[in-house]
């Protein structure tokens, strides 16, 4: 096979060729920068690299490989790791002006424990200024481009990694989600993200260590490549309060699933959500065409009451927690999304807050009542098709003004707030010849069965190409961009920091 080739093989293909000693994780490497160096200037997913490093561990593990040393599961594998999560000696910036020169000296637990399997760090993924948003777009690196058009919304905020994923620049990329920052960016670039139950996937990073709001969670192409990398994410850590010891082998190997014995409970909007009808339609066509391969799918009511309310008061809590210093003392490096939600916390009091969680806890039991007659629920991911990436968020939906930045990610907060396992499916193509992607739910602590029960959808829309997974057209990605760099007003600063590549689309 030619090294050109080797980007496009399934995250599992290749490490079983590395295994087998069919490929070298040198050549994988080689061939995954080369892409990277065609194809990001196009999409603007890859910001910071050190790319003789990464050539350097690649030998390493070429080494190991023809030592017969024991192998980790992601051995050779080159990842990208979003630019919220530190990297030893490589910049992270959270795209944020405050930060453009910041190199961390220690990995967080996710990058240690993915390292470890075997993964070698390749790339940082652009993300919005603090991750607050689904449109990945910063003043540090710039905006991202959807692969299917890059003038378009790529979702955020894990933004970066899913069009990486989806131009098979890496085969494995790291994402974390607070509102649908892992499934809204899957959905809009056709490939996969999975928001874990809290703690399963332990984060040592999180400022409320006991708050299930935000999540670390894999990304990959098809459900099996992320759960490979899912069932390296898991694993016990003491710094981390809510840390799960979910057994890895509930997830990978993947178990086998009858389709035809699944109960599916479906919803448009959960009863509280603001959907297009275009995506309504798209919903329920999808529905028809999983309705025939299962036991039973229907139409749910969940009667979640104010989500809404309940979201906007526990997100504040965690901005608070996570940038009152910076507020304080730099607000002039936070980004308008994040002043807004300071500014909606200022006027929370105690009463809010506990009634947030006597609400969320509601919400909870609402579900796991559900799933005490069903398998999955299902629901679409994205209220809207995508729009032009220079929109800062959906100002209306549906013909209705949204609140505020976030309002239109309904879909996917409500599924935060209930706390269950949640994996975004690619499922063909909406109305405008974009990604669509089915909401798969599952019950709370089920990651393994979710995971098993979404690979067998995917296998069976497989055959079709109008349920099958979208591919972009590389052939439209090999012209250059630059408008992908036009929000820049701050350009990343590197005096006195480790050296590292110059980020491309700034060469």
């Amino acid at each position: 096979m030619s090294d050109t080739s080797l980007p496009h093989y399934s995250a599992i293909e290749l490490r079983r060729m590395i295994g087998a000693r069919q490929i070298s994780p040198v050549e994988l490497m080689d061939a995954c920068i080369a892409r990277i160096e065609t194809l990001n200037p196009a999409v603007n997913a890859i910001c910071a690299t050190d790319f003789d490093r990464a050539r350097a561990a690649a030998r390493v593990a070429e080494d190991d490989v023809m030592r017969g040393v024991r192998l980790g599961p992601l051995h050779g594998l080159p990842l990208g790791v979003k630019d919220l999560q530190d990297t030893a000696g490589l910049l992270t910036t959270y795209g944020n002006v405050g930060l453009r020169g910041n190199v961390p000296s220690k990995d967080n637990s996710l990058v240690a424990r993915l390292k470890s399997a075997g993964a070698i760090v390749t790339a940082k993924t652009n993300v919005p200024d603090m991750g607050a948003g689904a449109n990945t777009r910063n003043p540090v690196w710039g905006a991202t481009g959807n692969p299917f058009n890059p003038s378009l919304n790529a979702g955020g905020s894990s933004g970066g990694s899913a069009v990486a994923l989806a131009t098979d620049m890496l085969p494995i990329c790291t994402g974390s989600d607070t509102g649908g920052s892992l499934r809204v960016p899957a959905a809009m670039c056709g490939i996969v993200g999975m928001r874990p139950s809290p703690g399963v996937v332990p984060n040592d990073a999180r400022p409320l260590g006991w708050s299930v709001i935000s999540v670390l969670g894999p990304m990959g192409r098809t459900v099996a490549d992320t759960a490979l990398l899912f069932a390296s994410c898991t694993g016990r850590d003491a710094t981390d309060p809510l840390a799960f010891p979910m057994d890895a082998g509930t997830i990978w190997p993947m178990e086998s699933v009858d389709l035809s014995t699944l109960r599916v409970g479906y919803t448009e909007d959960f009863g509280v959500c603001i959907v297009d009808a275009e995506i309504r339609r798209t919903f329920r066509n999808r529905m028809s065409a999983l309705s025939a391969r299962v036991k039973t799918c229907e139409p749910i009511e969940l009667h979640l009451g104010e989500a809404d309310r309940s979201f906007d008061i526990l997100r504040a809590e965690a901005f608070v927690a996570a940038f009152a210093e910076t507020m304080r003392n730099a607000p002039e490096t936070l980004g308008p999304n994040i002043r807004a939600n300071m500014e909606l916390a200022s006027s929370i009091s105690l009463a809010d807050r506990a009634w947030a969680h006597l609400e969320q806890t509601r919400i909870m039991r609402k579900f796991a009542d559900a799933f005490s007659r069903y398998d999955l629920v299902i629901a679409p991911v994205v209220p809207v098709t995508p729009f032009p990436w220079t929109e800062l968020y959906a100002d209306q939906v549906d013909g209705r003004k949204m609140r505020n930045y976030y309002h239109w990610l309904g879909l996917t907060y409500v599924v935060t707030l209930a706390t269950n396992p949640a994996l975004a499916l690619p499922c063909g193509t909406d109305e405008h010849g974009m990604p669509f992607g089915l909401q798969v739910i599952g019950p709370l602590f089920g990651d393994g069965k979710l995971i098993a029960a979404a690979g067998a959808i995917e296998r069976a829309f497989a055959i079709d190409p109008a349920l099958a997974r979208p591919r972009p057209d590389a052939a439209m990605l090999t012209t250059a961009r630059p408008e992908l760099r036009s929000i820049v007003t701050h350009p990343p600063i590197f005096e006195g920091v480790a050296p590292i590549s110059k980020p491309l689309g700034s060469l």
